[in-house]
């Protein structure tokens, strides 16, 4: 015990300084964090304090300066340094309704919960622990001092002051579940005509055990300290208990619940988007704290779901078929895996668990009968057809042709024949969707700032949270209106162009109407490459030569126009794109073109281009530009494809005005290198492919337009970069040293002094890892390319994934562009603001939150809100501002687009071979690496 205090003291100590350990730790406390590599590793403190520990005030005096040098400092957010003033100010409305807080004292009691069948095996059937724990509530509520539960329908259960003993047990009878035991069904699973009767009741009931232990207790009072920038855990414990009881709120109106999003059973929030999978219109709610108070922030949200109804309508539009004649039996057993049903002879509720081998007219199981003569009790075989037909007299339509579905398990299977089955509502698909279904997704979640205000309005009334009793007994009331704000729109940067022309953006957008590109190229030796059999191939290229020479580019008649052969056309992709390459291979026999012109017989997602960016970038270093095939190659589409040829060829389209005067404060009499840094994930469906980390950083410092991308492949689903910092056989192999590098190069042999960062996908939870694993590897990678070297750091995390909007009162419009808020809903103390860089056409306008974790630098909130503005205007593929700054967009794009090289790729062949001791720092297995870029192109702008 002695041992456990010292070692408990040196953690107690040590974290109240804000340290973590680190692998050079030595001695005994090595042995115990010796598992741990990262300061995520550490456990967390105990929950049981000894009792001769006594608390005392630390200061680092009480550390030893043995101790001291082996410890590293743990960054946390900085503080709000003030906000913004510049721009014209503006009124506005936020999705978040103002939450009034009166809980002063009290705690939540916190309760595990363990559920059990009758014979002690644990509950895994998902959906259940709901129905329990309200059966509990029912039955034993005497017995529980009146409490109301906040449950999460997984394995906690809080209540408003304590349960009446710490450790509970209840019997529950729960009705219309299925039962699984062994008398309960004949051979097939079934009930036989004679135990009909007998086993009705304990086929539609079951027993349960449910185990409530007190695990810990949060006090309310967290929630105002809180509110007042004392964050702590127990305050986002006691947050996410509120946002517990809302999601109870909503399970009890009977809506599907994806983490912090409802969606009701109403076919006025469904769309079909064909394959029997629907869109279903929901809402999201979570509980923030601001620096107004507590709000609520409620917004719409979108999930997919399976088409309700008969099974065989399911199955058709699945697989796009007009007859069951047609299914592919193989293609529906895994389409229909899992999927809750209903059978409408007798209302019970099942989960598909397969298909029969046989169709229902020769699918055999055994029942017990009672023979004729002597009475007794015997096992007879009979088709799931004449069972359901003959002995229970239900006529079947179809269904005898087709394989029976099955409910049981493996060693017990339990058919049904298919017609009688309908899908229940409020089932997720989460497979991958098609481009088709995406855009129809898309298409429908799209409302205008006025219908939207209509809808959360009317949602914030008919949720009704004011008879929610669970609120009121912790004395949370939440306001129906939304909150006023002030914003502040900053003016567009003004841009240069060519000849030393100004460009004045007009609400997010600008023209190069008789207007020249900043650093226009010359295009010569180029060829076209056409898989596409519907294009008017020369006056594509007559059109881009007379629209380029407008823009500033000199383009020369193409060297060759190269078809495909209609051959190959059904042909795999990565064969397509080679039998192409040996077309021009023979017509460039000493050097393949500089550029080539693609021409994709689709617009969106083609199959072809992975492995032509693959061949092109990788193999032989060929920039190049893949169009899909318009019905018309009008003036604007082809000054946007000119936008992007340019900027990937070298050439500059615009920059910002005060970029060229060296006017930017902090950052141009300064050198800088700023970062854009995200990672791209599989799409759903499929999971398990790598995750691609990408990084651009900018080059030819002062200039803050141009920019290159390093990108890796890295452990499926692992948002932090793990390579920014790659030290192999004495050399740092990262994506941070090939960037410094290259600005060094480009930048008159200058090392930037000071580093912007701009972080993409990371959640709050998140920041400290930003901040004290992916900094440090930036940092090392500094060190290692000059231990004298101590540049400053900004980091900045852009946050799109969020539900905040903004309103103008009264107008059906979106904000405008350059609107800011750093006021009444940002964070009540970490530095952050909300900025809407772009003009919202479509929808209700998205800001993005730019939460400034570090800021070495000592940027004025008004000089970096404005660095932030003008990097959206530096986005050189396009004539309108993004919504985040360029940097990001580019790492995004870059990450997307590299990502495509794999998605033909035999991932045997491309896993790296040193065998089972290659593992990365988390544990798991190495992933594939990536084909590096040819040097042609690596330092391009090849993702434009």
């Amino acid at each position: 015990m002695e041992c456990d205090n010292q070692i408990l003291r040196c953690y107690v100590l040590l974290n109240s300084l804000g340290f973590y350990f680190t692998k050079s730790l030595e001695g005994g406390l090595s042995v115990i964090m010796e598992s741990a590599e990262e300061p995520d590793a550490l456990p967390p403190p105990p929950s049981v304090i000894p009792p001769d520990l006594v608390p005392v005030q630390l200061t680092s005096d009480h550390v030893p300066e043995a101790a001291k040098k082996v410890l590293k400092p743990n960054r946390v957010p900085m503080s709000r340094r003030g906000n913004g003033s510049r721009g014209q100010r503006i009124q506005l409305l936020c999705n978040h309704f103002k939450v009034g807080v009166t809980c002063d004292s009290g705690f939540f009691y916190q309760y595990s919960v363990a559920l059990y069948y009758e014979d002690g095996r644990p509950v895994d059937a998902k959906g259940v622990g709901r129905k329990l724990i309200d059966k509990v509530h029912e039955t034993y509520g005497s017995d529980l001092s009146g409490k109301d539960f906040a449950y999460d329908g997984e394995k906690s259960l809080f209540t408003v002051g304590s349960l009446p003993q710490n450790k509970m047990e209840f019997t529950v009878l729960l009705d219309n579940v299925t039962s699984n035991r062994k008398n309960d069904s004949n051979g097939n699973g079934s009930p036989d005509d004679n135990d009909t009767k007998r086993m009705k009741r304990a086929f539609r009931s079951k027993t349960f055990k449910v185990e409530l232990t007190f695990a810990t207790k949060i006090p309310m009072q967290a929630i105002k300290a809180a509110l007042k920038g004392q964050e702590s855990e127990n305050s986002q414990e006691a947050i996410r208990v509120l946002d517990i009881i809302l999601r109870q709120h909503a399970a009890k109106q009977g809506c599907l619940l994806v983490r912090q999003s409802f969606f009701h059973n109403d076919v006025k929030n469904f769309v079909n988007l064909e394959g029997g999978v629907l869109g279903c219109r929901g809402f999201h709610s979570s509980f923030r704290v601001t620096q107004g108070g507590l709000s609520l922030n409620m917004d719409g949200s979108t999930t997919t779901i399976i088409q309700p109804g008969p099974l065989i309508d399911f199955l058709l539009a699945n697989q796009r078929v007009s007859t069951p004649l047609q299914l592919d039996w193989s293609k529906a057993k895994r389409a229909m895996k899992n999927l809750r049903i209903k059978t409408e002879n007798n209302n019970k509720e099942h989960r598909i668990t397969g298909v029969s081998e046989s169709i229902c007219r020769d699918q055999i199981f055994s029942m017990r009968s009672r023979g004729q003569e002597n009475g007794e009790v015997e096992m007879v075989d009979k088709t799931v057809y004449e069972y359901y037909v003959t002995h229970l007299g239900i006529p079947l339509c179809y269904s005898g042709d087709f394989p029976c579905i099955n409910v049981g398990k493996p060693k017990r299977p339990c058919y049904l024949p298919i017609e009688l089955c309908s899908l229940l509502p409020l089932q997720r698909y989460t497979k991958a969707l098609s481009v088709l279904q995406r855009s129809k997704l898309v298409e429908s979640s799209r409302q205008k700032p006025p219908e939207k205000m209509r809808i959360l309005t009317d949602v914030m009334k008919s949720n009704n949270y004011g008879t929610e009793p669970l609120l009121r007994s912790c004395g949370i009331s939440i306001n129906n209106q939304f909150t006023k704000i002030e914003g502040r729109v900053l003016s567009a940067p003004k841009l240069k162009v060519g000849n030393g022309e100004d460009l004045m953006p007009r609400n997010g957008r600008w023209s190069f109407n008789h207007k020249k590109f900043a650093d226009p190229v010359k295009i010569e030796e180029w060829a076209v490459v056409n898989f596409s059999a519907s294009c008017d191939v020369r006056t594509l290229c007559r059109d881009l030569a007379r629209f380029g020479e407008m823009k500033g580019i000199l383009i020369s008649p193409p060297k060759h126009a190269f078809e495909e052969s209609p051959q190959f056309r059904q042909a795999p992709p990565p064969i397509r794109v080679e039998k192409m390459f040996a077309q021009l291979q023979q017509k460039f026999p000493k050097h393949p073109p500089r550029f080539i012109l693609c021409l994709l017989p689709e617009r969106k997602n083609n199959i072809l281009y992975g492995p032509w960016k693959k061949k092109t970038l990788s193999e032989f270093g060929i920039f190049n530009q893949c169009l899909g095939t318009p019905n018309k190659f009008s003036e604007p589409y082809l000054t946007n494809v000119l936008l992007k040829i340019n900027a990937k060829l070298g050439g500059l389209n615009s920059m910002l005005a005060k970029e060229q005067a060296r006017s930017i404060p902090l950052v141009s009499k300064v050198p800088t290198i700023i970062f854009g840094m995200d990672v791209s994930h599989g799409s759903p469906g499929h999971s398990d492919a790598p995750s691609v980390a990408a990084a651009v950083s900018s080059r030819n410092w002062p200039l803050l337009s141009r920019y290159r991308a390093s990108v890796r492949t890295q452990s499926s689903k692992v948002e932090m970069i793990d390579n920014l910092f790659k030290e192999t056989e004495g050399e740092d192999v990262g994506i941070v040293r090939e960037l410094l590098l290259d600005f060094y190069r480009s930048s008159g042999q200058t090392k930037p002094a000071q580093i912007i960062i701009f972080r993409d996908g990371v959640s709050e939870s998140q920041f400290n890892q930003v901040l004290n694993i992916e900094l440090d590897q930036i940092i090392k990678a500094c060190e290692f390319l000059d231990k004298s070297w101590s540049p400053k750091f900004t980091l900045i995390v852009a946050q799109k994934n969020h539900h905040t909007k903004f309103f103008q009162a009264g107008s059906p419009e979106n904000v405008p562009p350059g609107t800011v808020v750093d006021n009444g809903v940002c964070h009540p103390q970490i530095n952050d603001f909300y900025m809407c860089a772009h003009a919202g056409m479509i929808g209700t306008s998205r800001p993005t939150h730019y939460h400034v974790l570090l800021d070495e630098i000592g940027f004025s909130p008004d000089d970096l809100q404005e660095l932030v503005h003008s990097l959206s205007y530096v986005y050189q593929k396009s004539l309108s501002a993004p919504s985040v700054v360029a940097p990001i967009r580019y790492a995004h794009l870059a990450a997307s687009q590299i990502s495509q090289f794999m998605k033909f790729e035999d991932m045997s062949e491309t896993t790296s071979s040193h065998g089972h001791d290659d593992i990365t720092f988390a544990g798991q297995v190495p992933v594939p690496e990536l084909p590096d870029l040819n040097k042609t192109v690596k330092s391009s702008m090849f993702f434009c």
